[in-house]
Parts: structure tokens; C-alpha cells; sequence
């Protein structure tokens, strides 16, 4: 894989400022790419970011991923700016830590809201205006290397609501696949495990950290980069004949 692998593709990631959104936003910079990130409301993060990576490469958009207004706005945002779309990740998420007995319908509402309508109101944006706005000639050679991803999970409980969205995203990406595969488009997700970032750590002790270092194979908890690592793959020309697969980064600790 070239520095230039990705060199003129251009890339949408939710919720690209933080976590492993912003480790997976830095991998096709790295291989030459435009990419925009978006963010709920912590502007200077957002800011801060794209001064790291560098305003030419970057741009950081405010944006409800939850809400199709929010979603085609995005979308028509980076059409009207770089003539395309090649590759879309839907990584804003919400991570709320309840069980059964204490999930409320707001917090279901808000949960499926991000995690799985988003992810499906994104794709629809962006098909729609990718068809509505580029030639006939430039669509097809635009969607024949374009990979949409999602982020599946292997996380277990107490987090109900958001392993069940995660289920829905599975077979998404499923139905997608096969539905996309006739434009030309790879519909894939990535599933990773326990991983390092401030969304993860926030509520849990030393000792139910410990807890799940100890279920790991390797006895630790995952990077953001080593999940970043597989969208890279995925969205490179390697991946290209990978469609409708779920792939698992989690260090072996969730087989099967």
C-alpha cells in the first residue's frame, strides 16, 4: 500500500474528532485523501483536530447524525465542495450503559436515532446525491472503488440498547450489501471490541477495567488504531472484493 493509494478519494466520517472516529480519520489522510469529519457540539476539539491533520486535508462539520436534515446537509455540504463521495463511515454513536430494567423510551429513541438511523439516512444521502449530482460516466467510476462502512460491535452487557443497535447494523449491512453491490459500492462493518477511548472509559472502575483486560487473550484493552487499521483495509483497493462481511478487531477476545 502507497502513500497515494487514496490519493483524489474523498471521505466522510461521523463523528471523526474523537476516539476511533479521529484514528480512523487520520489513515486516509495519511494515504492522500480529502476527508470531512463531523462533530455533535465540542467545537474546539473539532478545531483542534483539523489543525493537527491540516485545514487542506481536513474539514470538521457540525452535524446531528441522528436527524435526516442533519444527514443530507452533510452530505450535499461535501458533493458542493469535492464533486463526490468514495468513501462514507457512519461512526457517531451514543454509548449509553443500561439494562433492562432501567433503559427509558427516551434513551431507546436517541440511541437508535444515532446509531442506526443515521447510519442509514447517511447512505441514503449520499447514493441519492452522489446519482443526482455527478455524470453518469463519473458515477460509476466513483462508485466502483467506494466502500461504505459501519461499526458493528462485540461489546456484551449492561449495554442492551446498544448492542441491539449494533445487531441492526449487522443486518444492514447485510441487506445493504447485496443491494449496493449492483451500483458498484462495498457495504461492510467493522466490529471492534473493548477499546481505548474516553467514551469507553467513562463510568468503569480500575477493577471492572481489569475485569475486561483479563477476558482478552493479550490481557489488555484494544487501541483505536488497530480498529482504525481494518477500515483502512477496507476502504483500500486490497479490499475491494470484501463486501458484506462483518469483520471482528477485538484480539480474539469474542470468537466465534
Amino acid at each position: 500500500m502507497t502513500s497515494q493509494s487514496l490519493s483524489g478519494k474523498v471521505a466522510i466520517i461521523t463523528g471523526g474528532t474523537a476516539g476511533i472516529g479521529a484514528a480512523t480519520a487520520k489513515h486516509p489522510v495519511s494515504l492522500g485523501a480529502k476527508v470531512t469529519v463531523t462533530y455533535g457540539s465540542n467545537s474546539a476539539a473539532a478545531e483542534k483536530f483539523v489543525q493537527e491533520l491540516g485545514a487542506e486535508h481536513v474539514t470538521a462539520i457540525q452535524a446531528d447524525g441522528g436527524s435526516i436534515e442533519g444527514c443530507e446537509k452533510l452530505v450535499k455540504s461535501v458533493v458542493e465542495k469535492h464533486g463526490k463521495i468514495d468513501i462514507l463511515i457512519p461512526n457517531a454513536g451514543r454509548l449509553p450503559m443500561t439494562d433492562l430494567e432501567h433503559f427509558t423510551e427516551a434513551e431507546f429513541e436517541k440511541t437508535f436515532a444515532l446509531n442506526v438511523k443515521g447510519p442509514l439516512i447517511v447512505k441514503d444521502s449520499t447514493t441519492q446525491e452522489r446519482s443526482n449530482t455527478l455524470m453518469p460516466s463519473s458515477c460509476l467510476r466513483y462508485n466502483a472503488d467506494t466502500e461504505s462502512q459501519n461499526f458493528a460491535s462485540t461489546v456484551t452487557p449492561p449495554y442492551l440498547l446498544y448492542c441491539a443497535t449494533k445487531g441492526a447494523i449487522d443486518q444492514m449491512t447485510r441487506c445493504l450489501a447485496k443491494d449496493l453491490a449492483k451500483k458498484g459500492i462495498n457495504v461492510n462493518a467493522v466490529a471492534p471490541g473493548p477499546t481505548g477511548t474516553d467514551l469507553f472509559f467513562e463510568g468503569k472502575s480500575e477493577q471492572v477495567l481489569n475485569m475486561i483486560k483479563s477476558a482478552n487473550p493479550y490481557n489488555r484493552i484494544g487501541e483505536p488504531d488497530e480498529v482504525a487499521g481494518a477500515f483502512a483495509f477496507l476502504c483500500s483497493p486490497g479490499g475491494r472484493w470484501v463486501n458484506g462481511q462483518i469483520l471482528k478487531v477485538n484480539g480474539g477476545q469474542f470468537v466465534g
